[in-house]
């Protein structure tokens, strides 16, 4: 087989497994994409971000679409995240294609470390997951959205992660419900990041595209799994991965 073809079925199926995790969890798909194409692939930090945004954008509108199938998610609340989201991603984007790779490569990792022990104690909580009273406060979704875009235009991950738990426990939304909140808020703000990396010839559209590809046939799949497995259990192991991700990149 030709060495590129077989580079295009491998990222195929790495975008394929990426998909799968992603639509389990919740998430682009950048906690994981990103640290596998800068120890994997030996890419840059910032041209590993822009890649990542590749896969990541197609996986939210799919992913937000499924768990809205499921949920009680309207189309407003979504694109009240979402404005908030847009702005916050575009100067947060193009402030990240200006610093050196070192510099972000170790806040991304720290960044990593933090998303991690915050994953961890929620996991840990005694707290039933899955009771939700009815959301209050939504005026304050775009708020929440500038929050979410910035991490998701500076470090191209954490935005769901970060909004996810101020979703369920502020506005007491059930955890399905805020994870799909979140992927809808992602996809314009990730959509803004990926134009501004691309301007700055920082996305590998080789390897990207396959990914995306992969990864949209079974990033559905993944959320009905979501709806079966314990939740605290896979934030456990989610954690673990992120927190072993980082300490990989930290010691690159």
């Amino acid at each position: 087989m030709d060495s590129a073809l077989l580079q295009t079925v491998i990222n195929l199926a790495v975008g394929s497994a990426l998909g799968y995790v992603s639509g389990m969890l919740g998430i682009g798909g950048g906690l994981l994409a990103i640290p596998l194409l800068v120890l994997g692939y030996g890419m840059d930090q910032q041209v590993a971000q822009g890649t990542a945004l590749v896969l990541m954008t197609p996986n939210m509108v799919i992913g937000f679409w499924r768990y809205r199938q499921r949920n009680p998610i309207t189309l407003g609340m979504a694109a009240s995240l979402g404005i908030g989201s847009v702005s916050a991603s575009y100067f947060a984007s193009i402030a990240a294609a200006q610093v050196s790779t070192v510099f972000l490569r170790t806040l991304v990792a720290l960044f990593m470390i933090g998303l991690a022990g915050n994953l961890m104690w929620r996991s840990l909580r005694h707290v039933s997951l899955d009771t939700a009273r009815p959301p209050a406060s939504l005026w304050l979704l775009p708020l929440v959205g500038c929050l979410g875009g910035i991490c998701s235009g500076f470090f191209t991950i954490g935005g769901g992660v970060m909004v996810v738990p101020i979703l369920t426990g502020f506005f007491n939304f059930a955890q399905t419900a805020a994870q799909g909140l979140a992927l809808a808020m992602l996809v314009p703000g990730s959509l803004v990041a990926l134009l501004t990396y691309a301007h700055f010839n920082l996305v590998n559209w080789l390897v990207g595209i396959p990914l995306a590809l992969g990864s949209m046939l079974t990033v559905s799949h993944g959320v009905v799994l979501a709806h079966r497995l314990p939740e605290r259990r896979l934030r456990a192991i989610f954690a673990l991965m992120l927190f072993i991700s980082a300490i990989a990149m930290l010691f690159r």
